[in-house]
């Protein structure tokens, strides 16, 4: 065998999303791209704002040494800029030791388990949740464990409670929530960092509550997520920019330590040799200048919010039972029959491309990312609607 066992039964249990975009990609050459629907990976297709090519044009024309290498945290400067943004928004006082750059939030969660991961510790995801957390986990000897939310999709701490031990290390969360677009309140997160305070005390030792922030700025409806920096003093936040600024393929991102941290020093230390032994050595350069230019530049919410609505409430309307998404750009539709498989498979004589939920850890539900153009949304909408009759919706 040329690769080995792991890997060989790895790829057996890869990414949906990933095996559902190759489908997809096939159907195109058959179909033609403009007869295919391919909802299945949350790849935005909004071009990052003006200002971000600005600035990259005032960057390269000004400056030299852009591409050099620095320092394997970052860019001092940059990591001094990510702390003041930090500050500002929590009222805590975070350092630029506080902050790591990272390639994107994948390669921040990675030097985080790295950083963090003894043999057979365990770190609790809440399903549904990212498909890669598993791979990532296991990456560095660890073991995901799944505590199921509740049916709107918000933590159950009751489910939560009676998955954790004494191996237990992190917890983490990902708010506005991929698949399901749910978002998850202050007043929630505290919740959950007063259960991980108490589970602290029980098992002696930190628990690390890690989230997983990418589509923190793109939020609906007034409504805000809460900051798990004033929620639990054992917290991680690791983002990305691949979402508000429209840098998914420029692999862009940080992870931040909580100030009063017990052991902050020893992480951040670990952190910064974790990023370097696993390959990255950095985050990408020009990115890591290109951000302190763009303080508060942001894509539109608005955007994506009307995509929402428009799919919402067209499918809603045909039957489908989906629970109303508050932020990033996905729903999580219950599939009409219990098997989401085969569901999966009729939409695919529709021409569309849609997730099941097995591979975010809850059978039964299907994902569809609407982080696309309008019109595509709307030529899609009368496949729905046969695949809604045919089910008798």
């Amino acid at each position: 065998m040329a690769i080995s066992r792991k890997m060989e039964e790895s790829m057996s249990r890869s990414s949906w999303i990933r095996q559902m975009f190759e489908e997809g990609e096939r159907m195109k050459q058959i179909h033609g791209a403009a007869n295919v629907f391919d909802f299945s990976l949350g790849n935005p297709v909004l071009e990052p704002p003006p200002e971000v090519h600005a600035s990259l044009i005032r960057l390269l024309q000004s400056n030299h040494g852009l591409h050099r290498y620095m320092p394997n945290a970052g860019l001092p400067g940059t990591r001094q800029f990510v702390a003041d943004e930090l500050s500002l928004q929590s009222g805590l006082k975070f350092d630029k030791t506080d902050v790591v750059m990272s390639v994107g939030a994948g390669g921040g969660l990675n030097a985080l388990f790295k950083a963090i991961l003894d043999p057979e510790d365990e770190v609790v995801a809440l399903a549904p949740y990212f498909v890669e957390y598993g791979f990532y986990v296991d990456n560095h000897g660890g073991k995901l464990v799944v505590a199921h939310t509740d049916k709107t999709f918000q933590p159950d701490l009751n489910n939560l409670d009676a998955v954790m031990t004494s191996k237990t290390k992190a917890v983490i969360i990902n708010s506005p929530n991929n698949p399901t677009g749910v978002v998850y309140s202050r007043e929630t997160i505290n919740q959950l960092g007063a259960f991980l305070r108490e589970q602290e005390k029980q098992w002696g030792h930190p628990i690390f509550l890690i989230s997983d922030e990418p589509y923190r700025n793109i939020v609906f409806d007034d409504i805000h997520p809460g900051n798990v920096f004033l929620s639990h003093p054992n917290s991680v936040m690791v983002t990305s920019h691949s979402k508000d600024l429209g840098l998914a393929g420029e692999r862009i991102g940080f992870v931040a330590i909580h100030p009063d941290m017990e052991d902050r020093k020893a992480l951040q230390n670990a952190l910064v040799l974790t990023t370097r032994i696993l390959g990255f050595v950095n985050a990408p350069a020009l990115m890591q200048h290109l951000l302190p230019e763009l303080k508060g530049v942001r894509i539109s919410s608005a955007i994506y919010q009307d995509l929402r609505d428009l799919f919402y409430d067209a499918l809603t309307g045909m039957g489908f039972k989906i629970i109303k998404p508050h932020g990033a750009f996905y729903m999580f539709p219950e599939s009409p029959v219990n098997d989401e498989i085969e569901f999966i498979r009729q939409a695919l004589t529709e021409n569309l491309l849609l997730v099941p939920g097995r591979g975010f850890g809850s059978p039964g539900y299907f994902r569809i990312a609407y982080c696309f153009e309008r019109d595509k949304i709307e030529r899609s909408l009368e496949r729905f609607e046969r695949l809604a009759q045919f089910y008798g919706l």
